[in-house]
């Protein structure tokens, strides 16, 4: 299904580099600005463009349920290889249109997308974010990151800017909680200039 997925360019090739590098990030240093919107007592969590699970898996750890949906095989075999937990469920589905998580009628009191809306065009974008305001039960939150810098040789990304996001989230009854910009924790990203928005909607 990967190949075929539009936004996932690049990641299947570079799956094994992509795998070794990832390992490295850990969930807290990936998400510290972030981590007062988890809810501390257990709850349902969708991680949406999952990669290797290391968010799904520090997640299920301190007692979520996780449905972690990617549509890359490599990355999501490598996921399941990596975290073996009965709290997390794998799905092969992908934005904007989220097929199957939308048949399981679930909802959701945190739905996570990090480092994937920039993947999506803009037609796309339209498309996905009323799914995403679907999955989230009352109270819930959503967050998501949005990447700004130079583009990956062999990515698909465009430039998405916060204002576009939050007009378009307000557009399917989602306001915004909490708007924060952070550096790149990653070294080499950090250098050629990337940053990051992070967007709490609720």
């Amino acid at each position: 299904m990967s190949a075929h997925v539009s936004g996932t360019e690049g990641y299947a090739q570079e799956a094994e580099a992509l795998i070794e590098r990832w390992r490295t990030l850990s969930f807290e240093d990936r998400h510290r600005p972030i981590l007062d919107w988890i809810p501390a007592a257990p709850s349902r969590i969708v991680d949406i463009g999952a990669g290797i699970g290391t968010d799904a898996a520090a997640l299920a750890a301190i007692g979520h349920t996780v449905l972690a949906v990617e549509p890359v095989d490599a990355l999501r075999d490598a996921g399941r290889e990596l975290h073996r937990s009965a709290r997390i469920e794998w799905l092969d589905d992908s934005l904007p249109d989220l097929a199957l998580v939308t048949a399981k009628r679930m909802s959701f009191d945190v739905v996570m997308l990090t480092a994937v809306w920039m993947h999506l065009d803009a037609r796309q974008r339209e498309r996905a974010m009323p799914r995403l305001a679907a999955l989230l039960r009352d109270g819930g939150v959503l967050i998501m990151s949005l990447r700004h810098g130079p583009v990956p040789v062999g990515r698909r990304m465009f430039d998405v800017t916060a204002d576009e996001t939050i007009g378009l989230a307000s557009e399917h009854g989602l306001r915004l909680l909490r708007e924060l910009r952070t550096s790149s924790v990653q070294q080499a990203n950090r250098e050629s200039g990337v940053t990051w928005t992070r967007l709490m909607f609720g």
